[in-house]
């Protein structure tokens, strides 16, 4: 009996001895992570105060934001690569998402779970980490000199969305998978089928996921350079495209997706490339713009989460 009741007492004092030992793991392990995102952090806010001291005389003219490039660095402008970068996005967007999200439910809730799957997971999962050139010399053989489309916003839109549909593909994937068994055959159990289960009640719960997924992915596009230089987008432009809406019946132009373009991260390249530190105060100020875009965007997506997140407790 008292054989027994040494090894009870042994056994917890291994007990207690092995969750404190876990305890200062998990302490341990809770500071290093917060250590590396002050880091980080810190990294970020210098740099973007750098920039924003650097390019305050610019930020705060009015000019700077209405104005087309200019050879003379006090006249010129981002008008042009802001209206280019939206166009841009949108054909991202709209190229980007449906494609995107489709395959993502395809491949959770449909594909057979066989070797031609796990194939398909490993390809998505390695071209999400695919270097940003690869895929502009993928869009300048077959976009440019394939299909003959030119170095046009089109094609930007297009190389673009390849970039972010691996992104978008996990995140939907991710989000799906993250939705309880138990709602599905809640579903099956009120006479829903396949497709009704998913469209009524998957999609909705995982549509946090889904959205900040897509809009984290379109926050990487916007600062994408490599691709958009690698099909010939111009450096120096002093024109905008066609409007996407007139006045006029039909009242929609597609004329804009066959114009030549410039993009925010070109602008910013070409005035850093210049010898003269009054462009090197330009590129700064479209740094800052730039950032305070993509900053929104993630911004966006972490708010459109909460919202969704209250909305479905509620």
């Amino acid at each position: 009996m008292e054989a027994d009741a040494t090894r009870v007492v042994a056994s917890g004092v291994r007990f207690q001895r092995l969750v404190a030992a876990n305890r200062r793991t998990d302490i341990m392990m809770a500071s290093i992570g917060i250590l590396v995102l002050m880091v980080a952090s810190a990294l970020l806010a210098s740099v973007l105060v750098d920039l924003i001291l650097t390019g305050w005389p610019r930020l705060i003219n009015p000019d700077f934001y209405t104005n087309f490039p200019s050879r003379k660095p006090e006249q010129a402008g981002i008008i042009s690569a802001m209206v280019g970068t939206a166009l841009v996005m949108l054909v991202t967007a709209v190229v980007s998402v449906p494609l995107a999200v489709a395959a993502g439910i395809y491949l959770e809730e449909y594909a057979p779970k066989n070797w031609l799957s796990d194939i398909i997971d490993i390809n998505v999962s390695n071209l999400a980490g695919v270097p940003s050139i690869i895929y502009g010399l993928l869009a300048l053989g077959l976009f440019v000199y394939g299909f003959g489309l030119g170095e046009t916003i089109l094609t930007a839109g297009l190389v673009l969305a390849l970039l972010i549909l691996p992104v978008i593909i996990v995140a939907t994937r991710e989000a799906i998978r993250s939705i309880p068994r138990d709602l599905r055959e809640a579903a099956y159990g009120l006479g829903a089928d396949k497709w009704q289960t998913v469209s009524h009640y998957v999609l909705p719960a995982a549509r946090p996921g889904i959205l900040t997924g897509t809009i984290v992915g379109l926050a990487r596009a916007i600062g994408e350079a490599a691709p958009v230089i690698t099909i010939g987008a111009l450096t120096f432009i002093a024109f905008l495209p066609p409007p996407p809406v007139q006045s006029t019946p039909p009242f929609v132009n597609f004329d804009w997706l066959t114009s030549p373009f410039t993009v925010m991260p070109i602008q910013l390249f070409n005035w850093v490339s210049r010898p003269q530190a009054e462009f090197h105060i330009n590129a700064a100020a479209t740094g800052v713009v730039l950032m305070v875009m993509t900053l929104a965007m993630n911004g966006l997506a972490i708010y459109i989460r909460y919202q969704l997140r209250k909305h479905q407790r509620s």
